[in-house]
């Protein structure tokens, strides 16, 4: 049993410190090759947009809102992927044959 406890308590240090890693790690979606891009933390926090002012037409917002659209979900998925790809191996350990934690 003090085995079992003991690897419970080791999975749940490298946890904390994958969700750190995460959250300490930055993020950068972008769209339109490059001419809109945005920036956050790998916690969901955006903290930078920069947007190439060649996209900028006033008769053409809705290309610029897309392009910010398209950002933003680049950035999503490659933050959904960070986390995959540092959780993952944890959540694998978690399972030890316990109904539930698989």
């Amino acid at each position: 049993m003090a085995g079992l406890l003991a690897q419970a308590q080791q999975m749940q240090e490298k946890l904390l410190a994958a969700q750190e890693e995460i959250a300490a790690t930055e993020v950068t979606g972008s769209a339109g090759n490059g001419l809109v891009t945005v920036t956050g933390t790998g916690t969901g926090e955006v903290t930078a947009v920069t947007i190439d002012p060649k996209v900028v037409d006033p008769d053409d917002v809705e290309t610029l809102q897309d392009l910010v659209l398209g950002a933003l979900s680049d950035l999503a998925s490659k933050r959904d992927a960070l986390t995959s790809e540092k959780m993952g191996p944890l959540a694998g350990g978690l399972g030890g044959g316990l109904p539930g934690l698989g």
